[in-house]
Parts: structure tokens; sequence; C-alpha cells
């Protein structure tokens, strides 16, 4: 199958987000054609074309930025998270410049925008991000601090992670709020400390925060052999032994470190003695 891109007029651009930090969710497009194969995305959309064919179809929302207009005007101000579940600087924000648009809509009618990312296509809008600098922050998704032939069979189409760190470096030399998503952390692939050091070293590096968290099993996973061990190898994990590690390492490095979702998993007793002992130093 090809690549094709659709274009659709929608009812609502902003939805309400239960992401730590953020009051709202913006995302300009579905479906993502970086085509990472644990993007839990395919199972939160409505468009089985999108979901069925990851990474080869991407839906526009092309009236998007008149609806988030209309929309502003009715909402309290709070934090726009732009791409919480698409990349909003995947490679068709290139034609349509939405995400950028969106960014200068928002700021300008006093919101703040939490900006995710995989593409250095971002630097292209390094003068709106200035523009806005109190206002808008800027992560990236290092998942690996390596382009080995693992992280390139999981992210086939995303920007090189040496290229995202130097888009990092730059962005936080221009003055720009940064910070960084280590995530999904999977068995056998990013886990070792000596990779989490680097990482951290980025951090501290560029004044970066950084939020981690774990391969989160979902039911496509388990259509696919690969991702299947994966996923299991995500739930035979010691994670609470693991997270231990990287938050004695944060402590260490002067980084501050934050769980990307929920602090606790409910049935992780460990974990939550971990975190309590972590923030109260």
């Amino acid at each position: 199958m090809r690549f094709r891109i659709v274009e659709v007029n929608v009812g609502s651009a902003l939805s309400k987000s239960g992401l730590p930090d953020l009051d709202y969710a913006l995302n300009p497009y579905i479906g993502c054609s970086h085509g990472c194969l644990y993007c839990y995305a395919r199972e939160y959309t409505r468009f089985s074309d999108v979901a069925d064919n990851w990474g080869l179809v991407v839906v526009v929302k092309r009236n998007l930025l008149e609806v988030l207009s209309r929309e502003i005007k009715k909402v309290r101000r709070g934090v726009v998270g732009l791409g919480t579940i698409t990349d909003g600087y995947q490679p068709v924000e290139a034609i349509y410049k939405i995400s950028r648009r969106a960014i200068e809509v928002l700021a300008e009618s006093g919101f703040n925008v939490s900006i995710q990312t995989k593409s250095t296509l971002i630097l292209r809008d390094l003068d709106v991000l200035k523009r806005y600098s109190n206002q808008v922050d800027v992560g990236f998704t290092i998942t690996s601090t390596r382009m080995g032939s693992k992280m390139l069979l999981l992210e086939p189409f995303s920007s090189p992670p040496k290229a995202r760190i130097e888009a990092l470096k730059k962005l936080s030399r221009e003055g720009v709020k940064t910070w960084i998503f280590y995530g999904p952390i999977i068995p056998g692939f990013n886990d070792d400390l000596e990779e989490v050091s680097e990482i951290l070293q980025i951090a501290r590096e560029t004044g970066s925060s950084v939020y981690f968290d774990k391969l989160r099993v979902k039911r496509f996973m388990w259509r696919s052999k690969f991702l299947s061990e994966l996923a299991r190898k995500s739930l035979e994990y010691r994670w609470s032994e693991f997270m231990g590690q990287v938050l004695e390492l944060c402590h260490r490095f002067g980084v501050v470190c934050k769980h990307g979702f929920a602090y606790v998993e409910e049935s992780d007793s460990e974990l939550h003695k971990t975190l309590d002992r972590y923030f109260a130093k």
C-alpha cells in the first residue's frame, strides 16, 4: 500500500487532557507517518483505515485552525498539549503548517503550549518558538541515544536519535524551554543504565526535565509475533527495581525526573515506596 493523505473537516479542535500538567490536547493530524511499531495511538482513532495501515495513512484536519479560533474564545486559558496522540511535526506538517499556525493562535490568545515530537522539522518554527518562549516548551521523545538496528526497526521513519538530540540542544541554546520523554522503555532494547546516564547527561546540559515511562502493553501487540514478545517481556519485567535505579541516577545527575503518566501502578507498592523516597529528597 502506498502512503496516502486524507483531508477532513472537524467539529472541534481542543479536547480535555488527562496527562500531567496539561489542560487541553490539540492534534492537527490523525495517524502518523513515523510508523513507530509500538505506538498506542492506533487504538485511539476512529478511522479504521488509519489504524489498520499504521504509518501509511494520515488524516489532515483541514479546518482545524478555523475551529480552534472559535473555541479559544469560549474556554478558560490553560496549557495545551500539541501532539499528544500524533506528532504535530511529522512530514505532512511541512506542507500544511497547521501546528505552526496553531501555536501562534494559541499563544496570541494567552494559552501556553507544550509540544512533544520526534521530528527535527520543529526547527523550521524556531522564530515562533522564540517569539513566544515564555509560553511554549518543547519535548523530544528520545527513546534511545543510538540508532542501532533495533531502534530502526521500532522507529523506522522518525528523525534519527542524534538529530533529535542536536535539535534539542539548539532549541535550548536559543532560549526555548525543553524536556525529554524517555520512553517507551523496552526490556532488551533501551533499558541499560549506561544509556539512561547518557540521556540524563543530555538533560543536564540542556536544562531539560525528563519524563520516563515503560512500554504500555496494548491489544494490537498480541497480533504480531515480534510485538507480542516485547509485550510479554514488559509484563514480566521487574519495573520497580529498574525505575528505582533510574530515579537514583536522576538524583545523582541533578535532573528533575517524572513519571510520564500515573506516578504509581496501583498493584506496585514497591515502586510507590521508591517514588516516595525520591520525591522526599
